[in-house]
């Protein structure tokens, strides 16, 4: 179904559920694509009930399985990373020492530091 993916690498790491949105997936497909690298995913889809996602107030683009967070090494990962996905329309970008979160959240985009 998908080119770099395994469905269940996007599963809840509390509850297991999945409701990851297919074409988020594709997109994340085109980004590894973009990168020639490979990506392990920290974190996919997360329930509503999950810690992470019940502090909030509404949940949030992971919950909406719009979400990921992709594993990086160092310097020159995070860079690739966040200059494809700016060109392939991602538009929630947060950057981590050792993760990427890339998201395609519908309001404005951002870019952010953890």
């Amino acid at each position: 179904m998908f080119k770099y993916f395994e469905l269940d690498e996007f599963d809840c790491q509390e509850t297991g559920c999945n409701r990851m949105d297919n074409q988020f997936i594709h997109d994340l497909d085109d980004l590894r694509e973009a990168c020639d690298f490979s990506f392990v995913i920290t974190s996919g889809y997360r329930d509503p009930s999950h810690s992470i996602e019940a502090k909030k107030s509404t949940p949030g683009t992971h919950a909406q399985g719009i979400a990921a967070d992709i594993k990086v090494t160092g310097g020159a990962q995070r860079m690739a990373i966040v200059e494809q996905a700016v060109k392939l329309g991602f538009t929630g970008i947060g950057v981590a020492k050792t993760f990427v979160h890339v998201d395609k959240r519908t309001t404005t985009p951002v870019l952010w530091c953890y």
